[in-house]
């Protein structure tokens, strides 16, 4: 099996954020945890993955990166 894009799962203190899924999601993160779990030998509850995952796409998107690289100069500029 080719390596997976997730990388290891810290355990940070969780901010609590409730979502709706569709069932399809669901089930693909079911596998993609049963996935990660045979390549890393280690179970993960697929709702753990989440975060990570968007963490994931988010350093990973160049048009985010900007905009936040952007808003983050006009907060600094502010506070001067």
């Amino acid at each position: 099996m080719s390596k997976l894009k997730l990388g290891a799962i810290l355990d940070e203190k969780p901010v609590k954020l409730t979502v709706e899924l569709p069932a399809a999601i669901f089930r693909d993160l079911i596998v993609y945890a049963e996935a990660l779990g045979r390549e890393t030998e280690q179970t993960f509850d697929p709702a753990k993955l989440v975060a990570p995952m968007l963490a994931r796409f988010m350093s990973a998107d160049r048009a985010f990166a900007r905009a936040r690289r952007s808003a983050k100069g006009k907060m600094e500029s502010a506070g001067s």
